[in-house]
This record gives C-alpha cells, structure tokens and sequence, in this order.
C-alpha cells in the first residue's frame, strides 16, 4: 500500500473521531482519491505546470510533492504556460534528498520511440533526414531519434558522393531494433527494390539469349562492368567489352554511361543475366583474307610477352605472333625483352595467316636482307679471319667474326700437336684470336672455322721423325690415369702407358713421375690419321747397361721389379686407346644456340682440370 492511501486512512479515523457523518467522510475520501493516485517508474503520465522556479519548470502529477523540469527539455517552439498538461515520464519517485524525479525529454523520447517499434512491427514507412556521415554508412534523424543508415543501404547503385546526401529528407523502412541498446537500423534501398520488384520480374520474364537491351553502367570491376537494365543488374566480362586486348574494363566505358548490350546467357533463378558489348560488332577475323596476306607489312603495339615470343596487336581483336627465332638474323635472343618492351610500336612481316585457328605468324628479321646470304662471298672457305673468343664449352671456341656473327673453332682444330683437353688450356674469353674458315653453311647458319690450320700440318715431318723403333727424349707435362704424357722435341704430344714404365703397377705416378721429368723412350706407335704418337720407356730401356737399368729403377723408387724382369718385358703389350687425343668431333656441328647451356658445364670441366693439376702436384709433394 502507498503512502499516500495510509497517510488518507489516519486522516479518515481522526475524522471519525471527530464526529464527522459517514456521508461527509466518502466525499472527501473521493476528492482524496481523485488527487492522488499510484504512481510507477518509468511510464509516461500527464502532469499539470504549477509554476516556475528560476530555469526550471514545476510539474504537478498528482504525487504527495510536486517535480520539476528543466526548461531546456522543453522545444523553443512549445508555449510553456502555468495550466498547460505536459507528458512526461517518472525515473525515480524518490531520490538521495526525497525528491520526485521526472523528465520531459525521456517522454518525448518514448513517444517516439514507440511509433518507431510500432512502424517496425507493422513494416511502415518512416520519413527522416540525414544529418552527417559516420564510418560504415549515415546518421538519420527520425523525429529526434538517432537511427544507422547503412552505406550499402542507401540505393541499389553505389553512392558515388556520401556527403551530398547530408541534410537530405527521404523514406526509410527500420529493418533492425535492438530494444535493450536503443539502436535502430533503417534501410531506403529496401523501398526502391519493392518498387523494382514488379520490373525486375517483367524483365526475367522477358529475356531471351541475343536479346538487346539499353542500360547504365553502374559499377566497374577488375572483371568486369554491372550494368542497371531498369530493375536488375547484368555483368559484361572484361573479355566481352572488346574484341581487342585490355588491362581495364575503364579503357572501353565509365561509370553511369548509357550502354547498348546483348544477352548471352542468364539464370532466373539466381537471378544471373550476362552481357556481351562486343558481339554487337563483326567479329575482326571474319573477312581478315581481304584485309591481310602472307608478305604483308604490318605494323603494330607488342600486348604480351612471352619465354618464345611477342605477342603483336595489329587491330583490336587481331594478334601476331613475333618467334624469339624471328627477330633477328644474327643476335642469339633468350627472351623476346632482349630487342622488344611492352607497348612498343613494331614493324613486321606476315609469314603465315591461319584463319581457323586465329593464327597469325609475323617477322621482324625479314624487314632486313639476310647477311648470311652473303656470308660465302665475305668468309670464303680457306680465308684467314681475325676474330674475338666469346664463348668456352667442352668441344669448342665459338669466335666472333663480326656482330651477330659467330664461328666455332671445334677442340681438335685448336692446336696440331697438343692433347686439349678444354679449349681455356690454350685460349681465353676476349681473346683475339686468328682462324682459317672451313666451311659455311647458310641453311644451318653455322661457321665451322680452325685456329691450328693457319700453321701447316706438321704430321708429315712428325712422321719422319717419330717412326716407329726410333729412340727419343721428352719431358713429362701431364699424368692420367693410365699413364704419363711427354712433350717431345719438336713440341708434338706423345703417350707413354704405364705398362710401359716398368714391369709392375706403379701405385703413384706423380711420386715416381713427377712433371718435368725426363725420359728416354722408344716410339711403337705413330697413328699419323689419328695423331697419335705411343712410346716406351722398357723397350729404350732394353737397349742399355744393367747399372743404367738398376739406376733408373732407383730413381724413380720403382718397387717390386728388376733388370731382368724389364729386359724380358713384352714391351708389344700396350693399349693406345687409352691415348685419345682429341674429343670426338660429333659435337663439331653443336648448334649456337646451347652455348648457354654448354658454357656452365665446360666452366665445371675447365675447373675439374685445374684441381686434377693441383692434386697431382701435391700427391708429389707428400711423397717426398
């Protein structure tokens, strides 16, 4: 029971007490009742203005003490008059000091707020205005309350400028409540998809593929472009805009651009139109015979680049194809960057047109005479030529003659005497280097040339010299494997076995051997063909007195062997294939094109023979 309706009872028995009649009693417990009545927190009641005290205003609700109100809670445009009802609501009947608490901005506030709930529940419409931009989308004001305008929101086409929208008025539909929070989320875009809806369905309806419609462009992609068809949108791919080659879809229309499109395909289910802007012109290659032939001169923007070439735009929907192998008649091109760049404009020559396939090969070294054509007039076989080393690989020295023009000197047509083994034994990268031409061949584009032919053939006198039984000095330059190479006196290159260096295996040659040594030895074999020379040191040896047979042995601390064992040695017991010269020849005509490649694996044999030499050399100085 309130205090009020006790504070009444007292007041009703004292005037019982008094001797008031029961009549006059029930007529002032109804004046009492009619002036007081219960109060609840947080419901909007009527009071009455009683008065004014300093800025605020004094509110009669009918409670046991009077509440007051800022002025500020009222509207400037409200009459704030002693007798005027205003609606206001109760946030505490009694505060820390026993006063009554009420509020006329919270009443306000629930007005509105229900009529909000009220037009959510009933999917109403509400009108409001925005007032400013906040991260994500607007705030609008509905009758006072703030409410959350999503960007996405606003309209069915992107809003290009939120700011111009600022202090705008329009209809809104709230599409979310949160009572407990008091946020509201409204939507204008939901208004103007109900009133497409009916368009949206007619145009469905309606569609058909190769159909032409009129729209406007209303959002660019990376992919492609949105395009507004009244109601419903449609994609037209990037690859649909143009015949010809794009980056951008920006490059062929802009935004809200009225287009002319044509459907390709659509699904009404998903809702899912696409759109083609190119198929409303011929296709370029439809009477491309008319417009280009084999031995046309083209020009053109290089749109691509590839590993084997460079892909020419000579009109919007027509590339050529530039073969790395077609750019030039004498640079060796690895990549088509090395002599084209994106964007560039070129000048070619159609090699081929294949109108089925979309296929169109073009030339840019036809542009220029062949110089190999008059390579035989210029580099006559026998010539002497004067060229720079460029390149090093296993078989060869490849030697430039001139730009773009490049000869190889195979490894065994660098020296007539020496074994090579790599080609940087006898020249270097940058070397100047004379040669002889041997042969050019114009369909292969190679040159064959030869450095040691620019001496002649000493073979011939070798042949005099060197026979077979005759006895001769030389001095050891090289070991391997199976035994020792000597240089003789007249520069040549002989092979000495190892069976033919004593009667038993020798464990370490270059300890019993070492380089510079030098032996007396009997040749028995000369291979002129194949230029090759075999000695013996047994057979020389045969030949001399027992203390030079013994002092020999000693000197070159041979084990396991004797005087007699090397005068009764079959010195006609040797294999010369160990001896081969020269690499074999069948890597002469090794096209230029894997001098790259080749370059990498002769650097690795050039290093394999350095390290062989250094080893030999210090395998000598440990045994010492």
């Amino acid at each position: 029971m309130s205090e009020e309706k006790l504070a009444n009872q007292e007041n009703l028995k004292l005037m019982t007490d008094e001797g008031y009649s029961p009549e006059e009693i029930a007529e002032f417990e109804q004046l009492v009742n009619a002036s007081f009545h219960d109060i609840k927190e947080g419901e909007i009641i009527q009071g009455t203005i009683r008065g004014f005290d300093k800025d605020n205003v004094v509110i009669d609700v009918g409670f046991k003490s009077d509440g007051t109100i800022p002025k500020s809670e009222f509207a400037s445009t409200e009459e704030i008059k002693i007798g005027n009802k205003v609606d206001i609501v109760i946030e505490s009947v009694e505060d820390n000091e026993g006063n009554l608490v009420i509020s006329k901005k919270r009443a306000d506030f629930l007005k509105v707020w229900n009529n909000i709930l009220h037009a959510y529940e009933n999917e109403e419409i509400l009108t409001g205005k925005i007032i400013r931009r906040i991260k994500g989308g607007m705030v609008v004001d509905l009758n006072g309350i703030e409410a959350f305008l999503p960007g996405s929101q606003i309209d069915v086409k992107p809003i290009r400028d939120f700011d111009a929208l600022i202090g705008e008025s329009m209809d809104f539909r709230v599409v979310k409540v949160n009572i407990p929070t008091e946020n509201i989320v409204v939507s204008h875009k939901v208004l103007i998809e109900e009133k497409y809806a009916d368009k949206r369905k007619e145009i469905l309806e309606s569609l058909e593929k190769g159909q032409i419609l009129e729209g406007t462009v209303k959002a660019i992609t990376d992919f492609g472009v949105f395009v507004d068809l009244g109601g419903v949108d449609g994609l037209v791919h990037i690859t649909d805009l143009s015949w010809g080659r794009i980056s951008h879809p920006k490059e062929v229309v802009e935004l809200d651009q009225k287009i002319t499109v044509v459907v390709t395909d659509f699904d009404t289910e998903k809702k899912r139109i696409s759109l083609s802007l190119k198929q409303l012109t011929p296709h370029p290659w439809e009477n491309i015979e008319e417009k280009y032939k084999v031995g046309d001169k083209v020009s053109g923007k290089v749109v691509s680049l590839t590993d084997y070439g460079a892909f020419i735009e000579i009109e919007k929907g027509i590339e050529g194809l530039i073969h790395i192998s077609e750019m030039s008649w004498t640079q060796h091109i690895s990549h088509p960057s090395q002599f084209v760049s994106m964007g560039q404009h070129v000048e070619a020559v159609i090699l081929s047109l294949d109108k089925d396939d979309k296929k169109i090969s073009l030339g840019m070294k036809q542009l220029t005479p062949d110089p190999w054509q008059e390579l035989l007039t210029k580099y006559p076989v026998g010539s002497i030529q004067s060229g720079v080393v460029r390149n090093l690989t296993n078989f060869g020295v490849f030697v430039e003659l001139e730009p773009g023009i490049d000869g190889l000197v195979h490894i065994s047509d660098l020296s007539w005497t020496k074994k090579v083994r790599h080609p940087g034994e006898i020249v270097k990268k940058g070397d100047t280097l004379e040669v002889v031409v041997l042969e050019v061949d114009t369909d292969e584009r190679k040159i064959s040339l030869g450095h040691k032919q620019i001496k002649p053939n000493p073979w011939p006198e070798f042949e005099k010299e060197y026979k077979v039984g005759a006895t001769t000095k030389g001095k050891v330059v090289r070991i391997i494997e199976k035994g020792l190479i000597v240089e003789l006196p007249l520069g040549v290159d002989g092979f000495v076995p190892q069976a033919q260096l004593s009667t038993s295996k020798i464990k370490n040659l270059s300890y019993c051997f070492p380089i510079g040594d030098e032996l007396t030895m009997r040749v028995v074999e000369f291979d002129k063909e194949n230029k090759k020379i075999v000695l013996s040191v047994l057979a020389a040896l045969k030949e001399q007195t027992d203390e030079e047979i013994q002092e020999y042995i000693e000197s070159h601390k041979l084990e396991r062997t004797s005087v007699n064992a090397i005068r009764n040695a079959d010195t006609a017991k040797f294999d010369s294939n160990d001896f081969n010269l020269y690499a074999d020849k069948s890597s002469k005509r090794a096209k230029p094109a894997k001098k790259a490649e080749a370059a990498k694996e002769d650097e690795a044999v050039a290093e394999e023979v350095k390290e062989e030499t250094v080893e030999t050399k210090e395998e000598a100085k440990n045994e010492e």
